[in-house]
């Protein structure tokens, strides 16, 4: 039996909720900090994320998350926005940010080169397309190891 990453189990464990509340989740990272293990839950919603809701996530889905022993550890629970320079993994992301500009960080060389900033000009079939330098790349999305917003002043 295949054991489930932590931050996938919680996924699936609170999303639903999420759902439920009108509140998009858009990352949830499970790491070590030092000697302690930390859980973040990154949350959005139109108009913006408050306080009160990350308060109330927090009380939810920490309960859920013991009741259902998804973590046996002790660990520290945060629950935040996703921030300026949100991090963008699924098709949804990429699809809502489009036009925007966008650091990309990929896993293997492309025109040898891994790190990427441009605009972000479509989504499809599993592939991001970014103009750099006034050429658009398109960059597959297995091999993303990591995109986010640019925050633009």
């Amino acid at each position: 039996m295949t054991k489930v990453p932590v931050s996938q189990a919680v996924v699936s464990l609170i999303e639903p909720i999420l759902m439920a509340e009108e509140l998009e989740l858009v990352d949830v990272e499970y790491k070590k900090e030092g000697k302690s293990w930390v859980l973040r839950i990154f949350i959005d919603k139109e108009g913006g994320v408050t306080i009160a809701d990350c308060q109330k996530v927090s009380r939810l889905t920490g309960d859920l998350i013991d009741v259902e022993e998804t973590i046996t550890t002790t660990y520290s629970l945060e629950v935040s926005s996703p921030g300026l320079n949100r991090v963008l993994k699924r098709e949804e992301d990429f699809l809502k940010f489009k036009g925007r500009q966008i650091y990309l960080h990929s896993l293997s060389p492309i025109d040898n080169r891994k790190k990427f900033n441009g605009i972000l000009t479509d989504f499809k079939d599993q592939t991001v397309f970014i103009k750099v330098d006034g050429e658009v790349l398109g960059i597959p999305l297995r091999h993303v190891g990591k995109a986010n917003l640019v925050i633009e002043i």
